[in-house]
């Protein structure tokens, strides 16, 4: 039997919040090649400026241009959850959002160096037109959701307008500018949640914000490689470049073993209001990590010498994200309650040994700083484990 053809076009209405076997599809995971593309362009960004001294200067920048990422990509997810038809014109608007992304992608160096956004704010605008056609399509197919619909099509549009007409201001307006907007653009979807929730899958968004997880520790260990190359063209094979890309990998397996402990697809299923604290709060979350990938490739670079930081900088460079990323993994799951798999009592110090390790640098070098961690992390697991099989809780 030959399968039936794909209809060209179907009506846009809302999928099923309890949809058995809920997963990603193929078209997201080809967006999300996407993302890779730009992820490693601020990575890379952020990884010279450590490497060349001035880090803390690169912050903000770092904030601002990963905002734009993250919110692009949220965009995304979530109205793919609730409202994913996979007909012809859904993919070609799924395709002009690559695009823009692409194009978003190409303006990270620009922004994060000179704080120049023309490049993103026009790849937003293409991702945006495509957006804003999603949700009217939403209006016009479903009358239960046609307000909110309407709602988040004209917030966003007035928004992006308002991303525009920012590189119109002087410079010594950037930052303020982008902070109001960027506050403007996380308050659409609230705004528009008032004439009715937006359909989402629980389990979904669970899965895809693992995923995005993984693509953020995998430009960590794509980092790493490139430190190492580097090391390895500098001064050859050595025990301390050994040492640090074998605790760079424990240190990205740790991590992940920790993220995927929690069942976030239930705790949403069973408190949809805390969607978007859950939500929004992983932009410190994923910001971490992506914070983190910049910070093992100079550790690993710095095998090689003659790097402007100190030890203590570049120990700092891996310990910070790391420690930021437990803790905030830790409080954006405590609504769970008992059935948190991270608790106080053991994440707490495993986050201030963590964030202590930089003050050994100068003893046991960056190598031995980042294998520090990554026993702490390790230790973690193993400390997690040890306390669900003592309670008879599957992990």
């Amino acid at each position: 039997m030959t399968a039936a053809p794909r209809p060209l076009l179907v009506r846009m209405r809302p999928r099923s919040v309890d949809e058995q076997h809920r997963a990603s599809s193929p078209l997201e995971l080809l967006v999300d090649l996407t993302f890779v593309v730009a992820i490693a362009q601020i990575v890379q960004q952020l990884a010279h400026a450590i490497e060349e001294g001035h880090a803390g200067e690169t912050i903000l920048p770092f904030g601002m241009v990963f905002f734009a990422i993250w919110w692009a990509w949220m965009n995304f997810t979530w109205f793919a959850s609730g409202y994913d038809t996979d007909d012809v014109p859904y993919r070609l608007l799924t395709l002009a959002q690559m695009a823009g992304v692409l194009v978003l992608a190409a303006g990270v160096p620009t922004a994060f160096e000179s704080g120049d956004f023309t490049a993103i704010t026009i790849g937003y605008a293409v991702m945006r037109m495509a957006l804003v056609s999603q949700w009217v399509r939403v209006a016009v197919s479903s009358p239960a959701h046609r307000r909110s619909a309407q709602r988040s099509a004209i917030g966003f549009t007035l928004v992006q307008v308002g991303w525009l007409l920012r590189l119109l201001l002087p410079e010594q307006w950037a930052i303020a500018s982008f902070v109001v907007l960027a506050a403007l653009e996380l308050c659409v979807p609230l705004y528009a949640a008032r004439k009715g929730e937006p359909s989402w899958h629980p389990h979904h968004i669970a899965e895809r914000y693992g995923l995005f997880t993984i693509i953020l520790l995998g430009e960590g260990v794509l980092a790493a490689v490139a430190g190492m190359q580097e090391s390895l063209a500098e001064r050859g094979f050595s025990a301390p470049l050994a040492l640090v890309s074998l605790a760079a990998l424990v240190l990205v397996f740790a991590l992940w073993w920790l993220s995927y402990l929690h069942p976030s697809g239930e705790l949403l299923e069973a408190r949809r209001g805390l969607s978007y604290r859950w939500g929004y709060a992983h932009y410190l979350v994923f910001a971490a990590l992506a914070a983190l990938g910049a910070g093992l490739e100079s550790a690993v670079a710095a095998t090689a010498g003659h790097l402007e930081e100190t030890e203590l900088v570049l120990g700092a460079a891996v310990a910070v994200p790391v420690a930021g990323y437990l803790l905030l993994l830790w409080a954006v799951h405590r609504p769970l309650g008992d059935r948190e798999p991270l608790r106080a009592a053991i994440v707490l110090p495993a986050v201030a040994l963590v964030a202590a390790a930089p003050l050994a640098a100068p003893a046991v070098g960056v190598a031995g700083t980042v294998a520090v961690i990554a026993v702490v992390c390790a230790g973690l697991v193993a400390a997690v484990l040890v306390r669900e099989r003592a309670g008879g809780v599957r992990v």
